[in-house]
């Protein structure tokens, strides 16, 4: 009698196709639904509470799922991907030129001239502001803004320097290091305070003024 040869059944297993929800989310992504986020508190949607814990919910994502949820209740601001593409490109700023890349610190130069900036335009992470005999403006009001936090180096002399930013932001001019022969004037009052988008203000002011407000309200605004 020959031997029976006995084969052992090899488990089945079964692979359970992923849906869209269970996709793995980069940290683009994550940064992206921050982003939508701030947009949410400038409407008031939510509130800096909310904005704080959505926030820490949102990087702590793994899934696309787990990242729709902290949009989920948000009219207008859903999207079933829940951000799927990286955050969205935007045109170059008028004036920035080919250089301009999103994420990258660039420069603004206003010399015996003024320089205005508003509108819906893109701002970086980092910036440097140089302002020599002329005057510049930058309204934040409607930016886009690519970061929580925006630091600002400011190289002013014998000119002003205006900075306008949303109620919900706030601003840290502990960084700015040498007033000589100029002022200094933060009217929001949220210096060291919470707020969202938060801009980080360095460097010197010679000769010249900064001052830092929000929208002004009424009629003449």
């Amino acid at each position: 009698m020959g031997e029976e040869e006995t084969t052992a059944a090899e488990p089945m297993t079964e692979t359970k196709p992923l849906s869209e929800r269970d996709l793995r989310v980069s940290d683009d992504e994550r940064e992206h639904v921050v982003g939508v986020l701030q947009k949410a508190i400038g409407r008031g949607m939510i509130d800096l509470d909310e904005f704080t814990e959505r926030t820490d919910r949102a990087l702590a994502s793994k899934t696309r799922g787990e990242l729709n949820a902290v949009l989920a209740d948000l009219a207008g601001l859903f999207h079933p991907a829940a951000a799927g593409a990286a955050a969205p490109s935007y045109a170059p700023p008028v004036g920035f030129g080919g250089g301009y890349v999103p994420g990258r610190r660039f420069e603004l130069n206003a010399k015996y001239s003024s320089l205005h900036r508003g509108g819906p335009w893109v701002v970086p992470s980092e910036m440097v502001v140089r302002n020599k005999y002329g005057s510049t403006k930058l309204d934040f009001t409607e930016a886009q803004v690519q970061s929580p936090v925006v630091h600002i180096e400011l190289d002013a002399k014998w000119g002003s320097v205006e900075i306008v930013i949303p109620e919900h932001a706030a601003v840290d001019v502990n960084a700015i290091s040498d007033v000589k022969f100029g002022s200094m004037e933060d009217k929001t009052h949220s210096n060291g305070r919470m707020g969202n988008p938060r801009y980080v203000l360095s460097g010197r002011v010679h000769g010249g003024s900064l001052v830092i407000r929000h929208p002004r309200r009424g009629l003449f605004g």
